[in-house]
């Protein structure tokens, strides 16, 4: 691949293509925008929206008026994506918002960068609010490594293997989920990953911001007894180092699954009960087991 080298403030030449202006939007509350993204907002040709409703209360709040509103979101953007690519390219200057934080973030705004790259267009990014962050800076768990997942899968067991992908990291895990979907997670997260740490934040910068800090089970507690209301920011505490050695030295890392449960047949168990060994000593599910060896 060859280098493409951004110069973002340089000036454009009149026959130049535009550019692509990611930017971000309150998450909550309106005085998380910035003096900049306003004036992006003021000054673009065009603007595309996840929600156009949505994004016409924002520019009216601010006072910009007279704008071309495109919508732009995961339905649409096969057909919308190459259509603001022509604009930008025509010379015109595009300003991408989502409904709350940075665009391109667990968005469709990053399928229209990756466009605008491929067609020589910059794409600049204009900084501000973000939901997953700001959980984590107030979560008191570490910062100094992270790793976002976004939103979760929504088949239990699909969600799980993404879980149990990130077992062993030791860093925070950052997570995004929906009201009627978090205590199912909290769940998937007690049984994979086991009692960890765990930073409940919702409502982020609105008049009822909540962050609730404990474990996995005492948020799941909390919220069987407060039944969960708004968008959530989840975020989880690390792997231990001691305990991600104590995996990976373990007597059965090179063996299958069918060695495995072999191992503890050869020692006089019946087959149910080496698979359900096998299942504790992998921190996996007994069904788990049972499946993959069907």
């Amino acid at each position: 691949m060859n280098l493409n080298l951004q110069k973002s403030f340089e000036e454009q030449a009149p026959d130049s293509p535009g550019k692509l202006f990611l930017v971000a939007t309150p998450i909550g509350n309106l005085e998380d925008m910035t003096y900049r993204a306003v004036r992006i907002l003021q000054e673009a040709d065009l603007i595309a929206a996840e929600d156009t409703r949505q994004t016409r209360k924002l520019l009216a709040h601010f006072e910009i008026t007279n704008k071309k509103l495109f919508s732009y979101h995961e339905h649409n953007k096969a057909a919308s994506g190459p259509e603001l690519i022509r604009y930008i390219i025509e010379g015109k200057n595009l300003a991408l918002v989502s409904d709350a934080g940075l665009p391109a973030i667990s968005d469709p705004g990053s399928d229209l960068v990756k466009l605008a790259l491929e067609a020589g267009i910059s794409v600049i990014p204009v900084p501000g609010a973000n939901a997953a962050l700001s959980a984590l800076i107030v979560s008191g768990l570490g910062t100094e490594r992270f790793q976002f997942l976004g939103f979760l899968p929504r088949e239990k067991r699909a969600k799980e293997e993404q879980l149990r992908s990130v077992e062993d990291y030791e860093g925070s895990i950052l997570l995004y989920e929906s009201p009627h979907r978090v205590m199912k997670t909290l769940e998937a997260i007690l049984e994979v990953l086991g009692d960890r740490s765990v930073t409940l934040a919702r409502e982020l910068t609105k008049r009822y911001e909540e962050i609730a800090r404990g474990t996995a089970s005492s948020c799941l507690k909390h919220l069987e007894e407060h039944p969960p209301l708004g968008e959530y920011c989840i975020v989880i505490g690390g792997a231990e180092a001691e305990e991600v050695q104590q995996r990976r030295d373990a007597w059965w890392q090179n063996l299958t699954l069918e060695e495995h449960v072999g191992h503890y047949v050869e020692e006089g168990l019946d087959r149910k009960e080496a698979m359900k060994r096998t299942a504790g000593d992998r921190g996996v599910s007994k069904r788990d087991i049972y499946n993959a060896l069907l």
